[in-house]
């Protein structure tokens, strides 16, 4: 009996403390780390969930860009960071393609703890309009006519333009030689000008250029299509079976938050990603608002990995 009066009591005890820690936290300023340069897209959507978390949690919420290193350097700066809830990281693609690409990181990923997901991202494969390629299909029975003389752009190794593209070239069993542009902007003016055949880009960047009839859409990367191009199919429809890529972002944090913090965390940033004005900027954005909790984003996370290593693996893509 007293030793179950002991666990009853040190239960409680613990309930308190958490309790106690809920309430006080946060009780000074709060550090996002965003692993891109300001401007972007992940840059833009922290810039537009900050402020509301910020009113969620009664204090302000400072950007702090770390860009370099394909995210790298953001994220093994948040993994460093003592996990006490006052530094924050955008999650974002490179959590996930990354570990499938570095032979060493300069961090584990299991420091890393997901927060909530809260958009996604279509990416879109395209064409010149002057192409003579109308499909999916058509673009398929053109690089198999013609193996290792197509070639598709890129803004730059191991990113989720490449990977995607990689991963086109894996199912369809094509052969297509890649080129890697300094940015997106340059690979899609070289699709303009003839010098590439193919690119994937994400479709916010990419939007103007096929409404304006200057490129041609063949699919996205989604499960579903986009608002933005409903007359576009998915891959998927396009006869790509299961082909599925998101660029997302989300919010994590160093693992070890105590569970009041990550808990109170989770539900702020979920009210945030509910509130209309958030949802609408996302899908002015070209982004899809889509919110997943912790587990949600974890399982997520864990799933993508996985498909880039096999994708990584066919590529012989292997960064230091």
């Amino acid at each position: 009996m007293l030793t179950t009066r002991r666990i009853l009591t040190a239960a409680l005890l613990g309930l308190l403390a958490q309790t106690g820690l809920a309430q006080s936290w946060p009780s000074r300023p709060i550090k996002l780390v965003v692993p891109f340069p300001p401007g972007g897209l992940i840059d833009n959507m922290a810039r537009l969930v900050a402020p509301r978390l910020s009113q969620e949690l009664g204090q302000p919420i400072v950007i702090d860009n770390k860009p370099g290193a394909g995210g790298n350097l953001g994220a093994a700066e948040a993994a460093r960071a003592a996990p006490d809830g006052y530094t924050l990281l955008m999650a974002s693609p490179p959590l996930t393609i990354n570990p499938a690409l570095y032979a060493k990181l300069p961090y584990k990923p299991e420091q890393i703890s997901p927060i909530g997901l809260l958009g996604r991202v279509p990416n879109v494969l395209m064409v010149a309009p002057g192409a003579g390629i109308n499909s999916v299909t058509d673009l398929t029975a053109q690089a198999k006519a013609k193996p290792g003389q197509l070639n598709y752009a890129s803004n730059g190794q191991g990113t989720s333009l490449h990977l995607s593209a990689e991963l086109y070239k894996s199912q369809a069993d094509v052969s297509v030689a890649h080129i890697p542009y300094k940015g997106a902007a340059a690979g899609l003016s070289a699709l303009m000008a003839g010098e590439v055949q193919m690119m994937f880009d994400n479709l916010p960047s990419a939007l103007g250029l096929i409404q304006g009839g200057k490129l041609k859409a063949l699919a996205v990367t989604t499960p579903q299509r986009s608002s933005a191009l409903p007359n576009v199919p998915t891959m998927e429809e396009a006869g790509m079976k299961g082909y599925q890529v998101f660029a997302w972002f989300g919010m994590a944090a160093p693992s070890g938050l105590p569970a009041a913090v990550q808990q109170r965390l989770e539900q702020a940033l979920e009210r945030v990603a509910a509130q209309p004005e958030v949802k609408a900027a996302m899908l002015k954005a070209g982004a899809e608002p889509t919110w997943g909790n912790a587990q949600a984003l974890a399982s997520f996370m864990q799933a993508d990995t996985a498909q880039w290593k096999k994708v990584a693996a066919y590529a012989k893509i292997a960064l230091e």
